[in-house]
């Protein structure tokens, strides 16, 4: 498959970026996992890597954080070569995995102190930093509390709260969602956001669609080992067949006029309205409005639909490939937008 790859928005290019990858490569004995597969994450964004169970997701993360090695490529995370000064891109991450590593037989603040000690914190320090945290993460009232006695969503802020100790720039986040209910989900959404916010840069794999939908600046698929496509949500989402504008009128006499002279329009008679087909871009929309002022004629609604995350998914990694949406929840449904 060829990958799809659209450009940086420019404004991303303002400074070095906090990760690249050129022909990372990765394979466990006869199965080849990484493929070559070409990265670049901007400072204080978010990128998120999405394909199938087992498509390697989870692989290029401990590669880029260190945890494992790769076969090849040019591989540097903040500013730092992975090859030759692995020490320095430890010192500048954070890693929260797919499973909890906190320690249930002590406290949230006891753990958050025992990372501090790690991170060879002073005593004042690792008590300033964990006070800091602990209300960062509403989990003052819990702190003097066994972890064992927390929630799924706290125990998932508690890992992270743990991340930041060393106050990372960057951050791996594997599927740091999966298993929270949809309120401890938002929650940490919330909590990225001011992440980033703070100029902190997010790498981030996930198994909802949506999260990666909400949260990510860009977005790459990862497909057989390689980048099926990379860009923006909506600009994957204009990739893929089956978006169109939909006009409705309440003006017989206009819908007559536009059904004849569009071309490659769907009719509905009964409801008085055309479907369109279009990636819905601002130039395509400019352009039809602008037909409709010169021909006289008004629609009194005009709604944009796009395919969603899931349409993209489908589309890039095939008909056998396991969904990483929450097959939990009914489908998403197409966006759309009335303008």
């Amino acid at each position: 498959m060829t990958a799809t790859r659209i450009p940086p928005r420019t404004a991303a290019d303002a400074s070095a970026p906090a990760i690249t990858a050129t022909g990372l490569r990765k394979s466990y004995g006869d199965k080849r996992v990484l493929d070559g597969i070409d990265l670049e994450v901007p400072q204080g964004t978010i990128f998120s890597l999405l394909g199938p169970n087992g498509a390697g997701k989870t692989t290029a993360v401990k590669i880029l954080s260190t945890l494992i090695s790769a076969d090849g490529g040019d591989l540097r995370v903040g500013g730092h070569d992975l090859a030759t000064d692995p020490q320095a891109v430890r010192d500048a991450i954070g890693v929260t995995g797919q499973f909890s590593a906190v320690d249930g037989l002590i406290t949230g603040e006891e753990n958050l102190l025992l990372m501090a000690d790690l991170h060879h914190l002073s005593h004042r320090e690792g008590r300033r930093a964990t006070a800091g945290l602990l209300e960062r993460f509403d989990l003052t009232d819990a702190a003097k509390k066994p972890v064992s006695t927390y929630s799924g969503g706290m125990k998932r802020r508690l890992d992270l709260a743990m991340t930041l100790v060393g106050d990372p720039r960057i951050i791996f986040l594997d599927e740091p969602t999966t298993g929270l209910d949809p309120r401890s989900r938002h929650n940490m959404w919330n909590i990225i956001r001011e992440l980033v916010a703070g100029g902190v840069t997010v790498f981030l794999t996930t198994q909802y669609l949506e999260e990666a939908d909400e949260l990510a600046d860009r977005i790459a698929v990862l497909s057989d080992g390689r980048i099926a496509a990379e860009g923006s949500a909506e600009e994957l989402k204009r990739l893929i067949p089956g978006g169109h504008v939909r006009l409705r009128f309440t003006d017989p006499a206009d819908y007559r006029s536009a059904a004849t002279a569009l071309r490659e329009v769907t009719r509905d008679d009964e409801a008085l309205s055309l479907q369109i087909p279009s990636d819905g871009s601002q130039r395509e929309l400019r352009l039809l409005l602008d037909w409709l002022d010169s021909a006289g004629i008004e629609a009194d609604e005009l709604t944009v639909h796009t395919p969603d995350l899931d349409d993209v998914f489908f589309a890039l990694t095939g008909p056998t490939a396991a969904p990483t949406a929450d097959t939990t929840t009914a489908p998403a449904q197409s966006k759309e937008t009335v303008r």
